[in-house]
């Protein structure tokens, strides 16, 4: 079943003896505390194995993944250009690098500065080139994503190369909850305000188990000038933090993110006060 409803799904599990889960490892996480908060007991639950991507994540948390809901956690990867889920993939017996389906998909691995073919075992950029697609057939497509390839036979027996689990990306972009984020992306939703200037931060953390992102954005001058002449004070910062214009900026803002780009973000409106190196430009961090 799809994303949401964690507790329905937890339901689902107990009802059907689902053996496999497939989500995000961060969801895994938190069904896990969900189950504890319901005082479910996982021994109740028959999931062996669970199949994991979508986002970056670590042995760390495989292993956290494996201990709390005694399973085996394998690697998945796909894009969505490509073929989604589907372009290789971890064997539960050795679960050292994901086997590519080298019969639909040809891997090279590139330096993303130059373009140039890295041989095997070198870090660089990920391009795949479609075999077997017919619709909308992909050449060498870079993906943006930071591995290498090793070919020697797998302990499984497998022959197929293996990528190992993508380190990073090459680019700006950010993963939330399974979601791509582009900066551009975000920058593009605000342009569409006329309350807010093009001068922003993203800011990433991790609140439990899930990604949570904020978006910092410097309001526009004549909105300042407005919320000032409604009321005589010289803190309009700590006014303006109440004033329901704010509010209504904010929500229209969040709904527009949701509905374009398909992540939930919290939105801080500030005056013109981020620091100048940072305005005029989007910038992206984790913290």
């Amino acid at each position: 079943m799809s994303g949401g409803n964690t507790q329905k799904q937890i339901m689902i599990m107990q009802d059907f003896g689902s053996t496999v889960l497939a989500c995000t490892p961060s969801f895994a996480l938190y069904l896990y505390d969900v189950a504890c908060d319901l005082k479910i007991n996982f021994d109740t639950i028959k999931l062996r194995v669970g199949v994991f991507g979508a986002e970056p994540w670590t042995e760390e948390m495989r292993r956290e993944i494996e201990e709390r809901l005694r399973i085996k956690a394998i690697d998945i990867y796909g894009l969505s250009e490509i073929i989604g889920p589907g372009v290789s993939s971890e064997c539960i017996e050795a679960q050292s690098g994901l086997h590519v389906n080298e019969d639909h998909f040809y891997p090279e691995i590139i330096d993303p500065a130059t373009g140039e073919q890295l041989p095997y075992g070198k870090e660089g950029e990920l391009v795949i080139t479609s075999m077997s697609r017919e619709a909308m057939p992909l050449i060498r497509y870079r993906t943006g994503d930071i591995t290498n390839l090793n070919p020697e036979k797998c302990s499984c027996g497998r022959t197929t190369v293996r990528m190992r689990r993508v380190r990073g990306r090459a680019d700006d972009m950010l993963i939330i909850r399974g979601v791509n984020v582009f900066p551009s992306q975000v920058e593009s939703v605000l342009l569409r305000s006329k309350d807010v200037a093009p001068h922003y931060v993203i800011e990433v953390s991790r609140k439990g188990r899930m990604d949570d992102m904020n978006v910092r954005v410097e309001v526009t001058p004549d909105v300042m000038e407005k919320l000032a002449a409604k009321v005589l004070t010289t803190d309009l910062k700590a006014f303006a933090l109440e004033e329901e214009e704010l509010l209504r900026i904010k929500r229209e803002i969040q709904k527009n993110i949701k509905d374009i780009i398909g992540v939930n973000t919290d939105i801080t409106l500030v005056a013109a006060e981020l620091d100048p190196a940072q305005r005029g430009q989007g910038q992206a961090g984790h913290r």
